[in-house]
């Protein structure tokens, strides 16, 4: 059965309440197992579009599965992508609020600071780092919409990713100072090591993760404005906090970055 206009637009409003009233909800393909990839990313956009109405703006993207173990974990062989919004951005000094969410997980990222329009459908990591500005340590907050966190490929693109918050720290480096694949990270939570890990995680390189989004965009016609932030993926596994609990991402180079949940 062939997802319709009206098909779109009845799963944006259920994954758009689930999200504001703080609920999990079943997952899209019980109700609708014809939902491909691409019209789950137009199921995404028009999400994004009802955000923007209510108030936000799109501010960037995020990289999903961009580690080959997740990839065949998932049975899939490709990242995701998923857009940022202003409202996702959370401050280091300020604590996230736990009835916020329904069940994050926080996860380290390298953000990259994109500095001129960048538009294509055979973009380099080398046309990447030509536009990137600078880069800095970040962790994402995920927080998927659905049951147990359990879903398939199209369910969580069309959830926008899991995609909630984001924290970027202070530093802001010059991303020619830096190899990225090298950078390593060690996650903490409660001052306790949890995960390490290096920027080669990330489909062996951040620049290229971040050309992969790109390209994928410029098949839809889209692309990287200036000023926008992009999360080029985890390189860690993503770990579960509850309130009270603080989380660090330590990187080489980047300084570091922490959010505390109450």
């Amino acid at each position: 059965m062939e997802i319709t206009r009206e098909m779109q637009q009845e799963i944006v409003m259920y994954l758009y309440d689930a999200e504001k009233e703080c609920r999990e909800v079943i997952k899209v393909t019980d109700q609708y197992p014809d939902l491909t990839i691409e019209k789950a990313y137009d199921v995404q956009k028009q999400l994004l579009q009802r955000k923007i109405q209510a108030g936000t703006r799109s501010i960037g993207y995020k990289l999903g599965l961009t580690s080959k173990a997740k990839q065949e974990m998932m049975g899939v062989y490709e990242a995701i992508y998923g857009e940022l919004t202003s409202d996702m951005l959370a401050l280091e000094w300020e604590s996230i609020d736990f009835k916020q969410l329904i069940h994050p997980k926080a996860e380290p990222e390298i953000a990259f600071f994109i500095g001129e329009d960048l538009q294509g459908t055979n973009i380099t990591g080398e046309d990447v780092l030509r536009a990137t500005q600078y880069v800095a340590a970040a962790i994402e907050v995920i927080d998927s919409r659905y049951l147990d966190f359990k879903f398939t490929l199209a369910d969580v693109v069309a959830d926008n990713c899991s995609s909630a918050k984001f924290i970027i720290g202070s530093k802001m480096v010059p991303v020619r100072e830096l190899n990225l694949p090298e950078i390593g990270v060690v996650l903490s939570k409660n001052n306790q090591v949890m995960a390490t890990g290096a920027g080669a995680a990330v489909l062996g390189d951040p620049a290229v993760s971040v050309a992969w989004a790109v390209n994928k965009l410029g098949e839809r016609g889209l692309g990287l404005r200036k000023g926008d932030i992009v999360l080029s993926g985890a390189i860690t596994e993503a770990i579960a906090f509850q309130p009270g609990d603080t989380i660090q991402a330590q990187f080489a180079h980047l300084g570091s970055v922490s959010l505390s949940c109450v």
